[in-house]
């Protein structure tokens, strides 16, 4: 039992946490990042790695079905915590530490749960797709029944195979799509972005916002200009497999949210000479999402926009560095990006570029509509 103990213990102080944020409760998800700092934990990033889900503030209807479909994904021994403000993440997850060690709990919830995860018929669900798992048209092959072929399955585990679509050059490729988001490691919370892929290439798109209309309440307001480019900043750089210079964002934002202003000047010049001198950016973001004058006008995008995504993100911390230094704050309206026209800017990107793609713009952080456009 005292061996038992310690192990568990020991554990705890490695515990994984999958992190869900509730769109407009970015304040609760970042004070849930900086504990878990502190405390030495680290964030999952799949469901079968978490030990716990943290639930940043009261999810709506949509969200709340897709949370429940992550809960069920997870293995034991797992903890859920739902954290609803700042003010409750540190009694929240002291919490969670104290649950991992129940055992009654975790006996009574290996119990009780299914011992499958369901799966509902309606795996579409309407384009949102939890973790981004996908799903195949069967719109193709001349109005095939792909329930039949001699009674072979061709949805194992509730996942349909790949139908045909007709490609660019008029031959029948297969189309797979694909919805990314809304609960993803450095995604946009609340964004659903449904992608219809021939081979790697996105060659249609449409997004939507789950509990966009603010059906999980208000969160704390809008959050600072340098802040939320701060959070960008720290997504794209994580996705560009930068993680020092990640960390050093992170250390940026957490400055300016504190108000702390010393520490953040010197984190963002600190931040801001990582990031010019290194060659891993340049080489993982050079070419990504390339908008020239002509592709502003088009999108009717601000003119930081312009470039690759390496070019952006220079822009976005030179940005930073004259508000952390004094510049008059910049109203994130005025630099903002809507999301309806990011499924015009993805369409004929691959997918492995697409996350990069939309960790680079400077996307509204409020979005207040649920269908935001489609490409």
């Amino acid at each position: 039992m005292g061996l038992s103990g310690a192990l568990a213990r020991l554990a705890v102080r490695a515990t994984r946490v999958l992190v869900v944020e509730v769109p407009g409760h970015w304040a609760t998800r970042m004070e849930v990042e900086h504990q878990l700092l502190r405390r030495g934990w680290r964030p999952a990033w799949t469901p079968a790695d978490a030990d716990v889900l943290a639930v940043c503030g009261v999810p709506g209807p949509e969200l709340s079905e897709l949370v429940d479909r992550l809960w069920e994904q997870m293995p034991g021994p797992r903890v859920r915590a739902d954290i609803t403000s700042p003010g409750t993440v540190g009694s929240a997850l002291d919490a969670a530490a104290a649950l991992l060690l129940d055992t009654p709990h975790h006996r009574t919830d290996a119990q009780e749960r299914a011992q499958e995860p369901e799966i509902p018929e309606d795996a579409d669900h309407g384009g949102h797709g939890g973790m981004g798992h996908g799903e195949m048209d069967h719109g193709g092959h001349g109005g095939m029944d792909h329930s039949g072929h001699g009674g072979m399955d061709m949805a194992p585990g509730g996942i349909a195979l790949a139908g045909g679509g007709e490609d660019r050059d008029g031959l029948e490729m297969d189309v797979l799509h694909l919805p990314l988001g809304p609960v993803l490691p450095f995604w946009p919370a609340g964004l659903v972005l449904r992608c219809s892929l021939q081979g790697d290439v996105v060659v249609e798109a449409e997004a939507s916002v789950v509990d966009g209309a603010g059906a999980g309440g208000p969160g704390p307001g809008p959050a600072p200009t340098a802040v939320v480019w701060c959070d960008q900043v720290v997504a794209l750089l994580a996705l560009a497999g930068a993680e020092d210079a990640a960390s050093g964002a992170r250390r940026a934002r957490d400055a300016l949210l504190c108000g702390d202003e010393d520490a953040a000047r010197d984190a963002v010049e600190r931040l801001d000479r990582t990031v010019r001198r290194s060659w891993l950016l340049r080489s993982s973001l050079r070419g990504v999402l390339l908008l020239d004058r002509a592709g502003l006008e088009r999108h009717g995008l601000p003119g930081h926009c312009r470039g690759d995504a390496h070019d952006r993100l220079l822009a976005r911390v030179e940005r930073i560095r004259a508000e952390a230094g004094g510049a008059e704050p910049t109203p994130v309206e005025d630099a903002a990006v809507p999301w309806a026209v990011v499924p015009e800017l993805v369409t004929g990107l691959e997918l492995g570029s697409v996350r990069l793609a939309v960790a680079s713009l400077d996307l509204d952080p409020h979005p207040a509509v649920q269908a935001v456009g489609h490409g």
